[in-house]
């Protein structure tokens, strides 16, 4: 029988570190070709919705599921389907929406600590939704970071927001007006907002930054603009497949260009210890973030296997006849 996971399950079961070790071997996986990943499908909808969907399989824990999600009339839903690939076996169905902010933040927290600098001390953290506080938490757990600056664009907000981030993470967190002064002087850059357009400009950029760009993915949307992506000296990326279809940071700059997409580097052979992430302190680096169903197999089995060692979550009678 299958273990149903809810949401308060998850959140029961799941911790940043947790996150963080999980996401962290998967992609070493991935360099060594333990890990395989389709990247995301999109069906669109009449109503102005999506089913989304991609999948993975880790031949080295034994795992292999998809992420499925729908957005219909303001409202999407995330679930974790998550196999044994030896078997065959559905082992559990997990709600996924917490595992999916936390996921997205480990891999965030992954980057930064391959390609930023080891002393950098503050965050500029652009977006304010319900993915936003668990990046910060992720960079907060891999660098000795100080002071956090947060930007959105609702200004009651944003200063909501900045309260609850400095109780969480125990580190000042000021509310700013504007992009430019979140950014401005800072040693890692978190963009995770909605923005078809560019909220960060490489005028505001300090030597030796490192940028997560994680918001947008799809081809039309970017949040960084042009010149920051042509002043990278390594940019990296969790699928270059993927990105290639849907990260428009990159694709309005590089287009169909095969030299120039040659320039990106998968953040696995980087994590793997196979590629460099930094070249020295000046250099400014980029990650950009799609969100790859990878993330969501190695951290949904880390939750499933902590759930049966617990007794956590319902059995749920499915191919019983198998």
């Amino acid at each position: 029988m299958a273990l149903l996971l809810s949401e308060t399950d998850v959140r029961q079961l799941l911790t940043m570190p947790m996150a963080l070790e999980a996401v962290e071997q998967a992609f070493r996986d991935l360099a060594e070709g333990t890990f395989v990943l389709h990247s995301r499908r999109r069906i669109h909808t009449p109503n102005k919705g999506f089913l989304h969907y991609m999948a993975a399989a880790d031949f080295v824990s034994g795992y292999e599921g998809l992420k499925i999600y729908t957005y219909a009339e303001g409202v999407i839903r995330f679930l974790v389907p998550l196999f044994r690939w030896d078997t065959g076996e559905l082992v559990a169905l997990i709600e996924a929406d917490y595992l999916g902010r936390v996921r997205t933040g480990a891999a965030s927290g992954v980057a930064s600590k391959s390609m930023s600098r080891a002393d950098s001390r503050t965050l500029a953290l652009i977006g304010t939704g319900s993915q936003a506080a668990t990046q910060a938490e992720a960079i907060c757990a891999v660098r000795p970071i100080e002071h956090v600056r947060v930007y959105g664009r609702r200004e009651a907000k944003r200063h909501e927001f900045a309260r609850r981030l400095a109780e969480s993470l125990k580190v000042p967190v000021d509310a700013v007006d504007s992009p430019e002064r979140a950014v401005r002087g800072a040693d890692i850059i978190t963009t995770i907002t909605t923005a078809t357009e560019p909220v960060v400009e490489s005028a505001w950029l300090a030597p030796g930054v490192h940028i997560n760009a994680v918001g947008s993915n799809l081809a039309h949307k970017c949040e960084i603009d042009a010149e920051t992506v042509r002043q990278a000296g390594v940019i990296a990326t969790d699928s270059i497949g993927q990105a290639k279809i849907e990260a428009g940071d990159l694709i309005q700059v590089f287009g169909a260009d095969a030299g120039r997409w040659a320039r990106v580097l998968d953040l696995a052979q980087i994590v793997a210890g196979h590629a460099t992430g930094r070249h020295d302190r000046d250099e400014i680096t980029l990650f950009k973030s799609n969100g790859v169903a990878m993330e969501d197999v190695a951290v949904g089995a880390r939750v499933y296997e902590l759930a049966r060692a617990r007794g956590v979550g319902r059995e749920v009678p499915l191919f019983e006849n198998v």
